[in-house]
């Protein structure tokens, strides 16, 4: 065993697979240094890793490995829920949906398809999630998965999304697994399965339970802490800081619209968005934005009022306890509130809303960078592409006139308070 808990690359053999340990990759500078050919007999590269054949479903393993860091395909891991979207293999334009060279599509149509009745999951594979690790070939394991989540609409579990680049249209898979509540994996069962004769008496209890029922006892870790840190409110990858600041850049002499695009943003991000009116500039009270969310059958739905509150801040300005009060203090009973920002909200700020527990949500800068790679907006390019069309900058007399009126509102503070 390598120092911290860590498994060093000549012990992967005997390994188990113990959820968020490291297994290191080897030194040597090539492809043998993989630490996942070594742990399972799956290959060693690409995202799906097969023991077996996907088209003549042979499968006995599934490895999915995730760098998680491709702006394009934001594979997400949500530890609340235990839910991992996961983003299939076809990537580029000019071939079919499930024409891939891994097959790897091709697998997720067939797992889905399988989950759905007790004859198909007998057929479903392990399916071993492992992420990049700390450093060099270094892998982490995340958990044993199986197909869909109950967090995830049923018609959302797995779904083929357009995506375009070059003009070239072309569609990829976005898939929902949920992470069940093993935290070892066993090499004695790993052995059975991969040996052809899976002994279902080593199995975890969990991967049992689905199987029969196909309900997953899902690995749920809230948060310890209510609020999230600066680093953890603002992208990690440059590309994502570059996103930010082109947003923040479109909208620096004219922030009041930023509103209509917060408004689109928190759209995106939560659909049942229904009625969402911007407010006057002058007379807004707190509010940039009044809307209704919807919960609850179509039959018998129940709409919950709410406020938005946006603020175009620089990445390195945080959002105070000022600005995050004066949203408070304007909702009214059985109202909730968004606060959208390009930045983040202060430490202070962000705990007080916690501790006394009041209703808003916070919709920081990494998570507006996530939702627009989502929405297949992963570059600076493409956002840009996105401002100029959804939010194009007014003629320059106009902008010269709101620059003189900020101007005007710093001469005179009471304007100030009333426009803020």
């Amino acid at each position: 065993m390598a120092a911290d808990g860590d498994v060093a690359f000549e012990d992967h053999a005997d390994a188990d697979l113990v959820v968020d340990r490291i297994y290191k990759g080897g030194r040597a500078g090539n492809r043998g240094d993989d630490p996942i050919a070594r742990l399972l007999p799956v290959g060693n590269s690409g995202g799906f890793r097969f023991l077996g054949s996907p088209t003549k479903r042979t499968v006995r393993c599934l490895v999915l490995y995730t760098s998680m860091l491709d702006p394009d395909w934001p594979d997400v891991l949500d530890l609340g829920t235990g839910t991992f979207t996961y983003y299939g293999d076809n990537k580029h334009p000019g071939k079919s949906l499930h024409e891939t060279p891994r097959k790897g599509n091709l697998a997720l149509s067939q797992l889905f398809a399988d989950s759905a009745t007790v004859e198909g999951r007998a057929h479903v594979p392990p399916i071993l999630l492992f992420s990049k690790g700390a450093g060099g070939a270094d892998v982490r394991f995340r958990g044993l998965l199986v197909p869909g989540s109950p967090a995830v609409p049923l018609d959302e579990q797995l779904v083929a999304i357009w995506r375009s680049t070059k003009d070239q249209r072309f569609q990829n898979y976005r898939a929902a697994f949920s992470v069940l509540n093993v935290p070892t994996v066993s090499r004695e069962w790993l052995t059975s399965v991969t040996s052809g004769a899976a002994n279902d008496d080593l199995a975890p209890p969990a991967w049992r339970k689905w199987r029969l029922t196909g309900i997953a006892d899902r690995l749920l870790a809230p948060r310890e802490l209510s609020y999230r840190s600066r680093d953890e409110q603002l992208p990690a990858d440059q590309e994502g800081r570059d996103i930010l600041s082109a947003i923040h850049s479109h909208f620096a002499l004219r922030p009041h619209d930023f509103e209509q695009c917060a408004a689109q943003l928190w759209m995106m991000l939560a659909p049942a968005t229904e009625e969402l009116i911007m407010t006057q500039r002058s007379r807004d009270g707190g509010r940039d934005a009044i809307g209704r969310y919807r919960i609850g059958p179509p039959a018998d739905l129940v709409r919950i009022d709410f406020a938005l509150e946006a603020k175009c801040y620089a990445p390195h300005n945080s959002v105070g306890v000022r600005e995050v009060s004066r949203l408070i203090s304007r909702l009214r009973h059985r109202q909730f509130g968004v606060l959208v920002t390009t930045s983040f909200v202060h430490k202070q700020a962000y705990s007080e809303i916690r501790d006394d527990q009041h209703p808003v949500a916070i919709v920081s800068g990494s998570d507006i960078v996530q939702v627009l790679r989502q929405h297949g907006f992963g570059s600076v390019a493409a956002v840009r592409t996105w401002l100029d069309v959804e939010f194009p900058a007014p003629p320059l007399i106009d902008v010269v006139f709101q620059d003189s009126l900020v101007v005007d509102l710093e001469a005179a503070p009471e304007l100030a308070a009333r426009s803020d």
